[in-house]
């Protein structure tokens, strides 16, 4: 009993509940962090309250708990992607390296770096960099460095380097070269060097070229192409050439930029032979030619007014098999044909196209043109009928002065032909198209395929009215050779106007006013059937003879 009672003495053990995380505390949003944080105080605490709610909506943790991983989630998810608050990112990178239980790894130092650089804040790019640098990621607590700084600090630089801030520059580059382990990239110097040479700091590119040197970094073919290009820039090409022998003394292989450059250069230097020496020796040390280089030389001896040279220059390197395939030789065509070399610019399409260097379409037409104008008509269908052939298909313009042309000569029905393989291919046939080749068939007096493409004309709505149809129709019946022409002279006169003036399309009696005028107008559908079916043609003249003599009876009335 005594027992009993001394437990029910024994106090009640208390329930310990865990404490309530603190709420999580408010970043620091001191203007002079962001250029684009707003200056006013009311401001900057508007922001601050919306940046509190979206942490306690998205962030349910307490500041304890917070890992990076955490972190980049809500700056990539939630903070990046807001109207109003993603310039405030860096903001709360700091904010959290203030957690003493929070510790900044390579994902949120390298995520910050990449938002500063995209959004052009390199005002701040520098502090990260710093706190980087005496914040070291937790894996580079070993004997090693991070592996992710260098490329950090290449996007820094390069940035940098773009916005012409080269103090800022080298001031990533050093602190770069003491946390990672070993020698720079030799890319990292390039970029240095590249932007002195970009903003016209050639000394500065050459004294960091120095630098490099001394620090034992092997330059590559890029640092030397830097380096020759800033010299071209400069005219200095004396020493450009100096940089290249250079670059074959150390056992770096020039490459294709490095010839384009010098090329480039003895051209701008009025250097024509050196230019083209160069481009020889390309070949002979095995560099492969780009379009580029083909249009380097092709520019510059067109310049200098050297376009047959430059057009037997490419035919040489056809033949040794080092153009690339891509070579587009527009340039040389249009340089041959504005010299009046047309002939020279045929024969080069034929070499080039015949060793499967197909032109462009811009280059065909131009050649057309061009052996249109000096009556060279046959050569152009030849090579218009080539062109469709190989699935070319050339602009109407172009087409119709060609149809003009052999319309010109006597060739309405090959016209109509190339014009029937043009449509096969592709080419759609407009109003003036048609209208060439008609007069073409009018000057020949072919009524016949006239009339074909009249009513193809008239199917197809290229006729606005009647009128226009019927003047093309007296032009048809008008031509030499036409059946309204040989049946006109197979009657006498008055009967030869009538006979004319009915196939046109109205017949009346000239010998009547207009207020008397009994003639009957023939319609738009008589006439094409008039026309083409010959075997009425005799009962409409006929009619038409019927029709004077009851007007000569009508008159011989009156007059009693």
């Amino acid at each position: 009993m005594s027992r009993n009672i001394a437990l029910k003495k024994l106090p009640k053990p208390r329930q310990h509940h865990p404490a309530t995380p603190p709420p999580l505390a408010l970043p620091d949003l001191s203007p002079s962090l962001s250029a684009l944080t707003p200056t006013t105080t009311a401001a900057a605490q508007t922001q601050l309250t919306q940046l509190t709610t979206l942490l306690k909506t998205h962030l349910k943790k307490s500041p304890i708990a917070i890992t990076p991983e955490d972190l980049l989630h809500f700056l990539k998810s939630r903070l990046r992607h807001h109207p109003t608050l993603s310039h405030l990112d860096f903001h709360l990178f700091r904010y959290a390296a203030t957690l003493d239980s929070f510790r900044h790894d390579h994902s949120t130092f390298e995520y910050m770096v990449r938002s500063l650089v995209s959004t052009s804040r390199l005002d701040s790019l520098p502090s990260l960099l710093e706190f980087i640098s005496s914040n070291p990621c937790p894996c580079s607590d070993g004997i090693f460095s991070c592996p992710k700084i260098e490329p950090m600090f290449r996007v820094s630089i390069s940035s940098f380097c773009r916005a012409g801030r080269f103090d800022d520059a080298l001031f990533a580059f050093d602190i770069m070269k003491r946390l990672i382990d070993g020698k720079p990239n030799v890319a990292l110097y390039n970029i240095v060097i590249h932007g002195f040479v970009k903003f016209g700091k050639l000394d500065r590119a050459v004294e960091f070229y120095g630098r490099m040197v001394r620090e034992r970094v092997k330059p590559d073919a890029v640092t030397f192409n830097i380096l020759i290009s800033g010299y071209c820039r400069n005219n200095k090409f004396g020493l450009a050439l100096e940089v290249f022998k250079e670059m074959k003394e150390k056992g770096c292989v020039p490459n294709v930029v490095s010839f384009n450059t010098l090329i480039k250069g003895f051209f701008q230097d009025g250097k024509v032979e050196q230019a083209v020496g160069m481009a020889r020796e390309m070949i002979e040390l095995g560099c492969e030619f780009s379009c580029v280089t083909t249009e380097i030389l092709i520019d510059g001896l067109g310049r200098k007014g050297k376009a047959t040279e430059a057009a037997d220059l490419m035919v040489e390197f056809l033949k040794k098999g080092v153009l690339p395939r891509g070579f587009d030789y527009l340039g040389l065509v249009e340089m041959l044909c504005v010299d009046g070399n047309v002939e020279r610019a045929s024969e080069l399409m034929d070499e080039f196209w015949a060793e499967g260097y197909a032109p462009i379409l811009i280059a065909c037409t131009t050649l057309i043109e061009r052996l249109c104008g000096v009556g060279r008509t046959e050569r152009s269908v030849e090579l218009m009928r080539k062109m469709l052939n190989e699935g070319l298909v050339p602009d109407s313009v172009t087409f119709s002065c060609l149809l003009q042309d052999m319309c010109g000569t006597g060739g309405a029905l090959e016209a109509n032909k190339l014009r029937l393989l043009a449509c096969r291919k592709g080419l759609d046939s407009d109003g003036m198209m048609y209208r060439i080749l008609i007069s073409g068939c009018m000057k020949e007096g072919r009524r016949k395929e006239g009339e074909v493409l009249v009513n193809e004309m008239l199917d197809r709505g290229f006729i606005p009215d009647i009128a226009t149809y019927n003047m093309m129709m007296e032009g048809l019946a008008k031509s030499k050779g036409s059946l309204a022409a040989d049946l006109g002279r197979r009657f006498s006169s008055p009967l030869e106007t009538e006979t004319i003036m009915l196939l046109n399309g109205e017949w009346y009696s000239k010998d009547q006013d207009d207020s008397s005028s009994y003639g009957t107008q023939l319609t738009l559908m008589s006439l094409l059937y008039v026309l083409n079916q010959e075997c009425l043609l005799s009962k409409a003249f006929c009619n038409s003879s019927q029709g004077k003599q009851r007007s000569i009876e009508r008159n011989d009335a009156k007059i009693r």
